[in-house]
């Protein structure tokens, strides 16, 4: 039976995932794809760019102001690295220990990728989001020399998820590679999460955070977002930058993990300023995690943030 629920489960998403076309967003797609075009013509030889940040380049050699990675020169290759992604066991369930298994095979002939770069001190990052968004995590898999990635997780209750890696290749480019595991049992719902916005001040582990946005925030138009910590002492590098950011669409469909552009002390030491700019690409609303760490310990803040189309 419970086989029998799990496949329904996935035909209905299917089907809820795939509604007629939406002129606007249709739109959209097209300018985003004028728009990356665009940018892949602006990589020449002899010129330097951040693999992670495409809007930085470089006539010279340095860092990315943005991430601090190394800038690359060259003709920036945006093939995508597919994921052999599998879930032992093949119907797994709420509270047990599921493996995760991340097998990244190369663009083209499909033959096991085993190099990788290391990004923000490790060589892949995971974000796990389930569906209704209250369950959070970024981790990091592991695995034994000439194996794949590999990651243990206990999904607190049915649902959905999605599993966002994030990881760089040798001789690619970052990738951003989305998945799902479905969880089948008692509450199963593909329902997606209804929620409100909510910008208002979160205390977290040990600090205290506010946000700071524009009073209207548009699709497809890229927006300053400021989180200011209190107090401002103590705050360190988390995995090589002052912070990470994860925003998601409510439906899950949009994912985007992003680093500070610029860290400030502000008010003689009163409180951090951590600033990101970020492009929304839907309208609709959107939870942003944030994550920093003060005296070696890791601070998780999550806001909702409403986002109206560009008219």
């Amino acid at each position: 039976m419970g086989r029998i629920s799990l496949i329904l489960a996935v035909a209905l998403y299917c089907v809820l995932n795939a509604p007629a076309p939406d002129t606007r967003i249709v739109a959209a797609i097209n300018a985003a794809v004028a728009d990356s075009n665009q940018q892949v013509d602006d990589y020449t030889e002899g010129k330097y760019y951040c693999p992670m940040d495409a809007d930085v380049r470089s006539s010279e050699e340095g860092f990315c102001p943005k991430c601090g990675m190394k800038l690359v020169a060259g003709v920036k290759d945006t093939s995508e690295y597919p994921i052999n992604f599998t879930v032992a066991p093949s119907i797994p369930r709420a509270a047990d220990l599921t493996r995760l298994t991340f097998g990244v095979v190369a663009p083209g002939d499909g033959s096991p990728v085993r190099n990788f770069e290391i990004v923000h001190e490790k060589l892949y990052h995971v974000f796990v989001v389930s569906q209704d968004l209250s369950f959070f995590l970024h981790t990091h898999p592991e695995r034994n020399e000439g194996e794949d990635f590999h990651l243990d997780v206990r999904f607190p209750k049915p649902g959905m998820y999605r599993v966002l890696s994030d990881f760089y290749p040798s001789g690619g480019t970052p990738q951003l590679i989305t998945n799902t595991v479905m969880i089948p049992g008692d509450g199963f719902s593909l329902q997606p999460a209804q929620i409100h916005a909510d910008l208002s001040a979160r205390q977290t582990e040990n600090s205290h955070v506010e946000l700071v946005a524009p009073q209207r925030i548009l699709a497809r138009d890229k927006v300053s977002l400021s989180f200011r910590v209190t107090p401002d002492d103590g705050i360190e590098p988390y995995l090589g930058v002052m912070a990470h950011m994860l925003a998601a669409s409510s439906d899950l469909i949009d994912m985007m993990h992003d680093h500070p552009t610029q860290s400030l002390d502000k008010g003689s030491h009163a409180f951090k300023e951590l600033q990101f700019v970020v492009l929304f690409p839907r309208p609709g609303i959107y939870r942003v995690w944030i994550q920093f760490q003060r005296k070696g310990l890791v601070n998780t803040a999550s806001f909702d943030i409403p986002v109206d189309d560009s008219e």
